[in-house]
């Protein structure tokens, strides 16, 4: 394999996000690993390096990813006007430019151009200022690679958490469960922890909907009528899934520390424990692509944004996370050609004596 070209996107240049790029890419051993490739602004980047000070952190501009330097620090330009940065505010432009970047960058990668995509955090208001018609990256790039079901993750080593439903309101969220798309979530957890993950054989947990897991029907029927069905579908399957739990005891008891992945059913019920206990190095990562996308699991940070504050442990653990995957799908390739090139052909097997 050769040098891995990792496809950056600055998100909304009046947030952190150029901020956590430059923190993470200006340390000498990232370009040894892979070549970034920034899709944004050179004159973005540019002013948000002259608030970080990194010292060494030098990089070449281009207006194609044909162009790229292997192992340097690339920017594709995507946009040749002057631009108004407004650090700390919602801006449509900042969505604009945020939107074209993205774009091309999902382009550059259908096209070969670059191998994986690690996104900055993006402004959602600022994004639909600018045209943008989707909830988040996870609806946008399910859509872009026609895929039926990608789903959201919020990843660190120790533990990784799935939701069935993602940027929707909580009233939304009731009449979306059924157990079709609980067997489908499931099925995308599982194969990713495979494949992406290396875990031979995940052990599931199946966050129930209601409190106390509908107790027993008394605080709703999800659970008994639905969620419990689609488990017991999958155990059927041979997969290993258990539950559901209640999801306060299920955290609050550690319980998570015993399974490989979980499955919530909503946004905040999977992130709010998840970043209570990997706020600074989560990664929120699309499974189900064919592609690696991955992010910091933080916001734009509009509060800190220009005062050289941010953390960029969550971006560094994204970057370096989606060229750990994509390595493990590499080797999966490898193994499946590997397998199909030893299997004798009907021809070639002899015939009994």
């Amino acid at each position: 394999m050769g040098t891995i070209r990792a496809g950056i996107t600055i998100g909304d240049i009046n947030g952190i996000g150029l901020e956590v790029i430059i923190k993470t890419l200006s340390h000498p051993s990232v370009t040894q690993l892979c070549t970034p490739v920034i899709y944004g602004s050179s004159k973005v980047v540019s002013y948000h390096k002259n608030i970080v000070n990194p010292g060494d952190f030098s990089f070449h501009t281009t207006a194609t990813a044909d162009k790229i330097y292997t192992q340097k620090i690339n920017v594709v330009n995507v946009w040749q006007d002057n631009i108004n940065i407004a650090l700390g505010k919602e801006t449509e432009e900042g969505g604009k430019i945020a939107h074209i970047a993205l774009d091309r960058a999902v382009r550059d990668l259908k096209e070969g151009h670059i191998d994986l995509l690690v996104t900055a955090p993006i402004n959602k208001n600022a994004m639909q200022m600018a045209g943008f018609q989707y909830p988040g990256h996870t609806e946008y790039l399910a859509h872009e690679f026609g895929v039926k079901e990608g789903l959201m993750m919020m990843v660190t080593d120790t533990l990784k958490v799935a939701m069935v439903t993602g940027h929707m309101p909580l009233s939304q969220v009731p009449p979306s469960i059924t157990r079709e798309i609980i067997r489908s979530k499931l099925d995308v957890l599982i194969k990713s922890l495979k494949i992406d993950f290396g875990i031979a054989q995940p052990v599931i947990a199946v966050l129930g909907l209601n409190p106390h897991a509908g107790e027993a029907g008394f605080l709703g029927k999800e659970e008994e009528e639905i969620i419990r069905p689609a488990i017991i579908e999958a155990k059927k399957s041979g997969e290993i899934v258990m539950g559901p739990y209640s999801a306060d005891g299920f955290f609050g008891s550690m319980n998570h520390k015993k399974f490989d992945g979980v499955l919530a059913m909503y946004h905040d019920q999977g992130l709010i424990p998840f970043k209570m206990l990997h706020f600074h190095d989560g990664v929120n990562y699309t499974a189900g692509l064919p592609y690696v996308r991955t992010s910091p699991d933080h916001g734009t940070a509009y509060e800190i944004a220009g005062k050289n504050e941010a953390d960029p442990t969550s971006f560094k653990s994204a970057l370096f996370m989606a060229l750990d995957i994509f390595r493990a799908r590499d080797r999966h390739k490898k193994d499946i050609a590997n397998a199909v090139r030893k299997t004798p052909k009907p021809s070639e097997i002899p015939e009994e004596m």
